[in-house]
């Protein structure tokens, strides 16, 4: 059997980086970058989907992933190393 993984996926579009997701976070799992995006860290993401309830922007979706793949990916949308702003 393959087993998943609970963990946040950050919308770039959408994130307005008004950094309520870190707060929020108890694993410290999610970081404004630049202030411009949230990034999040899925090594430390357990998914429990606060983030995602309390992100007024509604950037936030809590994703199921294949664990076993888990290192070889990076956040879907993952955020560029430049602040497009």
């Amino acid at each position: 059997s393959v087993k998943t993984k609970r963990s946040v996926s950050v919308n770039l579009k959408r994130c307005v980086a008004c950094g309520a997701c870190c707060k929020v976070c108890p694993r410290e799992a999610i970081a404004v970058s630049g202030g411009c995006y949230a990034a999040a860290d899925l090594e430390k993401c357990v998914g429990c989907g606060l983030c995602e309830k309390l992100c007024p922007a509604g950037a936030l979706s809590i994703l199921i992933r294949e664990a076993q793949h888990e290192k070889e990916r990076q956040s879907p949308g993952a955020a560029p190393d430049v602040c497009p702003v």
